[in-house]
C-alpha cells in the first residue's frame, strides 16, 4: 500500500512537471513568435507584405523600412535625448525613491504613519492634465529637457514596493552597523542598497522602460523639435505616414497609380520597423539585469 502511494505521488509529480514545462513553452512561444513576425514584416517590402502570407521570414528582403525611419532629420538627436533622459532619469529616480522608501519604513521617524498616508493619498487622486500643465509651466519646465526628468523623479508605487522590500531586511544588520558607528546614510548605501539588488534592478528596469517608451511628454509639453525624444519623433513620423496613406486612398486616377508605383514602404511596414527600433535597446539591456530578479538573496545572510 505504501509503495502504491509513493508510485502515485511520483507519477503525479512527473505529470505536474510536464504540465509546467508545457505551459512555460507555450508562454515563450506566445512572446517569441509575434516578435519574429514583427521582425519579418520590418525586413520585408511594404507593398509585398500588404499581400499577406508573411509569418517568420521576409519574402522580399529589404532595409528600406529602417532607412525611411533613419531618414528623419531629428532621429539621431531623438536618440540622444532618449538616452539622456533614460540614464539620468532612471538613476536619480531609483536613488531618491529608495531614500524616501527607507525613511518611510523607519518606525522611529516622527510622524511616520501620517507621512506615509499623505504619500499614499497621491496615488488615489490626481490634479488633472490642465493643472499639471500649469504647474510645469510655472516651474519653467515646459519646452525644456528637464521636463523629462524632474516630474518623474518619484513614483509612489515604486516607493511602496521598495519600502515593503526594505522591511524584510533583518533589523540586526542595521543594529550591528550602528554599533560599529555607521550613520543612517552609511547604512543605506552600505547595507540596504547592496542587499536590495533584486528590487533595485526591477525598479530600474521599470523606470528605464517608462522613460524610453514615453512619447506623451515630448508631444504635449515640448514644442522644440530638437528636444523631442525618440518615441515622440517616431510617433509623429507614423502620424504623417498615416496621413499620407489616407491622402493616397482618397485620390483617384493616374495620380494614385503614380504614387503607388513609387511607394515601397507602407504604414504597416514602417510601424514594424519602428517597433523593432524602440524595443531593441531594452532587449539588449534586460539580460544584464535578469540575474538580479531572483529572490532569496537574504537567505543565510544572518541568523537571528
Amino acid at each position: 500500500m505504501k509503495k502504491t502511494t509513493v508510485s502515485l505521488g511520483t507519477a503525479f509529480g512527473s505529470l505536474m512537471t510536464m504540465l509546467n514545462y508545457t505551459l512555460l513553452i507555450l508562454l515563450c512561444l506566445s512572446i517569441i513568435l509575434p516578435t519574429l513576425n514583427v521582425l519579418a514584416l520590418s525586413l520585408n517590402v511594404g507593398t509585398d507584405a500588404a499581400k499577406g502570407g508573411i509569418y517568420f521570414w521576409p519574402r522580399e528582403f529589404t532595409l528600406d523600412n529602417f532607412k525611411e525611419v533613419f531618414r528623419q532629420s531629428n532621429i539621431v538627436n531623438g536618440f540622444m535625448i532618449s538616452i539622456f533622459r533614460t540614464v539620468l532619469g532612471t538613476f536619480l529616480s531609483v536613488i531618491l525613491t529608495a531614500m524616501a522608501a527607507y525613511a518611510l519604513k523607519s518606525k522611529t521617524m516622527p510622524g511616520q504613519k501620517q507621512l506615509t498616508f499623505f504619500v499614499f493619498f497621491t496615488m488615489l487622486f490626481s490634479g488633472g492634465l490642465i493643472p499639471y500643465y500649469i504647474v510645469l509651466k510655472e516651474l519653467h519646465l515646459t519646452n525644456s529637457i528637464w521636463v523629462y526628468v524632474i516630474p518623474a523623479l518619484y513614483s509612489v508605487w515604486n516607493m511602496m514596493i521598495m519600502r515593503s522590500f526594505f522591511e524584510q531586511i533583518p533589523e540586526g544588520l542595521e543594529e550591528a552597523a550602528r554599533i560599529d558607528g555607521c550613520s543612517d546614510l552609511g547604512i543605506f548605501f552600505r547595507i540596504v542598497l547592496p542587499t536590495s539588488k533584486p528590487v533595485i534592478a526591477a525598479i530600474s528596469l521599470f523606470n528605464a522602460v517608462g522613460h524610453w517608451n514615453d512619447w506623451f511628454t515630448g508631444s504635449f509639453y515640448v514644442r522644440d523639435q530638437n528636444m523631442k525624444p525618440l518615441s515622440t519623433v517616431l510617433q509623429e513620423m507614423l502620424t504623417k505616414q498615416q496621413a499620407l496613406a489616407d491622402t493616397l486612398m482618397s485620390s483617384t486616377g493616374s495620380l494614385q497609380m503614380q504614387m503607388l508605383d513609387k511607394i515601397q514602404v507602407t504604414g504597416t511596414s514602417l510601424k514594424m520597423a519602428t517597433i523593432i527600433i524602440v524595443i531593441l535597446p531594452i532587449v539588449i539591456v534586460y539580460p544584464f539585469l535578469q540575474k538580479y530578479f531572483a529572490k532569496g538573496v537574504m537567505i543565510g545572510s544572518m541568523k537571528e
